[in-house]
């Protein structure tokens, strides 16, 4: 459950640019969710298969109740890995988000593709939720939650970009799209820079929504 939302911006000053002089950022959307999804599948293979070898060869402390729980855990463990491999080719499939000098568009040939002008939106933003720290783990990594908001600047948005229907307010964004990139705060300072150099005129910085205890 999402906490008090407290909005920030950046204290640097927004750099208005002329569109010749922006030049176009991309960002391999494919390449961030390889690397997830190969590393959440590994971990997961590897401790269902340790705790259903330690279950069946009698390894776990605590009698029959502990080596049942044990077998059920790690059967979940690996039923997510095998979720993972089945499913491999379309979570790497390639994406990019590109910023152009034209607006956003989202590169996704084997997905969903789609483009918006930047005179067809009102507003942008980048809102960021953090995960609350419940259990050691999190303290040693601490997830942040990424999404670029966008809103529309006339009500006839949604018809002319049905292709982009699943975004609309996605997460308890209100009256505007959010497409989600899950655990990335790398990606923040590379859309924050992409927004300035091309529309900071209608950019309203980077909202931050207070915190979340599973990730979304």
């Amino acid at each position: 459950m999402l906490r008090g939302i407290h909005v920030t911006f950046d204290s640097a000053p927004l750099r208005q640019r002329s569109p010749a002089d922006a030049e176009p950022v991309s960002i391999d959307l494919g390449a961030h969710a390889t690397r997830t999804v190969a590393l959440g599948g590994a971990v997961s293979g590897a401790v269902g298969l340790l705790a259903l070898v330690a279950a069946s060869t009698g390894q776990v402390i605590g009698g029959a109740g502990a080596t049942a729980a044990a077998g059920v855990i790690g059967g979940i463990f690996l039923l997510f890995a095998l979720v993972v491999l089945f499913s491999w080719r379309t979570l790497s499939r390639p994406r990019r988000l590109v910023f152009s000098a034209d607006g956003i568009r989202m590169d996704d040939p084997q997905g969903r593709p789609w483009s918006v002008a930047w005179d067809e939106l009102a507003g942008l933003a980048i809102s960021r939720t953090a995960q609350r720290r419940v259990k050691p783990a999190d303290h040693v990594v601490r997830r942040i939650l990424v999404r670029l908001d966008m809103f529309p600047a006339d009500p006839g948005f949604r018809a002319r970009h049905p292709e982009m229907e699943p975004l609309w307010e996605l997460h308890r964004v209100r009256n505007g799209y959010r497409l989600p990139f899950g655990s990335a705060p790398e990606f923040l300072p590379r859309i924050d820079d992409a927004i300035r150099r091309h529309r900071s005129d209608i950019y309203q910085g980077i909202r931050d929504e207070g915190f979340t205890v599973g990730l979304q």
